[in-house]
C-alpha cells in the first residue's frame, strides 16, 4: 500500500465532491492514516462528508490566517500521533470584488486577502507542522494549484495569488530541504466542485479544456488528481521537491485545440 501507515493532514475538506475530500478517501485506500479540517461555517459540512469516507476520521477547526487554531491543531497533532508524515494545503480564498472582472477595480486590501490565505498561508502550514514533520524523520507537503502562466477570465486576483503559490512552492522546497521535507504543488485542471462553481464564468474553463486538452478532460472526476497528490505525500516520490506537477490532461502544453483529425 502505497500509504501504509502514514500520519496524514488535509485540509480544505468541504463536500465529497472536494478535491480534498477524494485526496483523503483514496490515502485512506492506500493505508494512510487522516485527520481533515474545515473552517467557519463549512465545518459542519466537512463533518458531515467526512462520514462519507471509508473511515470516518476527525475533524479540526482551522482557519489558517487564525495563530491560535494553527496552535491548536498543532497541539492535537502532536498529542495524537507526536509526528506527521505529511499534508495536504486545499486552502484559498478571494474576495468577491477580486473575482469576476474586477481586476482593476479591486482594492488592495482584498488583493492582499487573496494572497494571505491562498499563498502565505502553505508557509504557515509548513512552518507550524515542520517539528512534527522532523520528528518523523522528514515528510512531504502539498498544495492545490491551478496553472497561472496565462491570464484567465475572471480568475483575476486569486489568479495572481495562485502564482504566488507556485513561488512560495519553491521558496520553501529551498528552505525545507535541509529537513527532510518535500514540498511541491498539484496543478489541476478544472473541477466541477463547490469551490470551483463559485468562480465567475467557471463554465468557460469547461469549454476550453473540451477544446485543447489532448486527453478527455472530465470535470466531474477528481480521482486523477488525488491520486497525483497521494503519489507525492507517498516515498515513492523522495526526490522530488520544488515541482509544480499538472494533472490536467495535457491541457498547459498545448497552445492551440487539438486537430480532431
Amino acid at each position: 500500500m502505497l500509504l501504509k501507515d502514514k500520519k496524514l493532514l488535509i485540509t480544505g475538506v468541504l463536500t465529497d465532491d472536494s478535491i480534498a475530500w477524494h485526496t483523503a478517501r483514496v490515502a485512506q485506500e492506500e493505508g494512510a492514516e487522516i485527520v481533515a479540517t474545515g473552517f467557519g461555517r463549512g465545518l459542519r459540512l466537512t463533518e458531515r462528508s467526512v462520514q462519507r469516507l471509508p473511515e470516518p476520521c476527525d475533524v479540526l477547526e482551522l482557519d489558517i490566517n487564525d495563530p491560535a487554531q494553527v496552535d491548536a491543531m498543532v497541539a492535537d497533532l502532536d498529542q495524537r500521533w507526536g509526528k506527521i508524515d505529511g499534508a495536504l494545503h486545499a486552502i484559498a480564498f478571494a474576495p468577491a470584488d477580486a473575482l469576476g472582472g474586477n481586476f482593476l477595480d479591486t482594492p488592495a486590501e482584498s488583493a492582499q486577502t487573496a494572497f494571505t490565505t491562498s499563498a502565505f498561508s502553505y508557509k504557515t502550514l509548513a512552518v507550524a507542522l515542520l517539528p512534527l514533520m522532523e520528528k518523523a524523520g522528514g515528510g512531504s507537503l502539498v498544495a492545490m494549484d491551478f496553472d497561472n502562466t496565462q491570464a484567465w477570465p475572471a480568475y483575476d486576483w486569486m489568479g495572481v495569488a495562485k502564482s504566488a503559490l507556485q513561488s512560495v512552492t519553491r521558496y520553501l522546497a529551498r528552505d525545507l530541504g535541509p529537513h527532510k521535507v518535500r514540498v511541491n504543488a498539484v496543478s489541476a485542471g478544472p473541477l466541477g466542485t463547490v469551490a470551483a462553481k463559485s468562480i465567475p464564468g467557471f463554465n468557460k474553463f469547461d469549454q476550453v479544456w473540451a477544446e485543447r486538452s489532448p486527453l478527455a478532460w472530465d470535470t466531474r472526476d477528481p480521482d486523477p488528481v488525488a491520486r497525483m497528490v497521494c503519489v507525492l505525500l507517498s516515498d515513492w516520490a523522495t526526490m522530488t521537491s520544488g515541482e509544480i506537477i499538472h494533472v490536467d490532461g495535457g491541457f498547459h502544453a498545448v497552445a492551440a485545440g487539438v486537430d480532431p483529425d
